[in-house]
């Protein structure tokens, strides 16, 4: 199964604050370790909401809001995608993390949507179109 971790933003992350170099090396540790155990298919740091945009749908009609935005403990700080064989795996890896941020902080395990998840509206043709995405992406 696909998980993506979310690292949740704090309000250091939120003021652009960088980790040192403590912290630069302890993650690149724990990334060398789920490359090599075939766990880490990708994982970034995101820039502080201030450097986002949102898209609001309503309806045809769309809204471009600017960041910053106002709820820290919602926000994303970063993320890491990755290849588990369950949620309990996950959580291992996970509780392995060096904490992200100098104080408290957050990581979230999200499932992704598999193609089996989606019922018979996801049609066999709807399948091969999918299939054909990703492979053209490499996935």
């Amino acid at each position: 199964m696909k998980v993506m971790v979310l690292v949740k933003a704090t309000a250091d992350s939120e003021a652009g604050v960088m980790p040192t170099t403590e912290l630069f090396e302890a993650m690149g540790k724990f990334n060398e370790e789920l490359v090599n155990a075939g766990v880490m298919l990708a994982g970034e740091g995101l820039k502080p909401s201030s450097s986002g945009a949102r898209i609001a749908f309503d309806g045809p009609s769309r809204r471009v809001i600017d960041g910053p935005f106002a709820e820290t403990r919602e926000l994303v700080a970063g993320f890491w995608l990755w290849q588990v064989r369950s949620m309990d795996e996950a959580i291992e890896w996970a509780k392995r993390c060096p904490n992200p941020m100098p104080g408290p902080s957050e990581l979230e395990i999200r499932p992704l949507y598999e193609a089996e998840d989606f019922g018979a509206e996801f049609t066999p043709e709807l399948r091969e179109q999918e299939d054909r995405l990703r492979e053209r992406l490499g996935n």
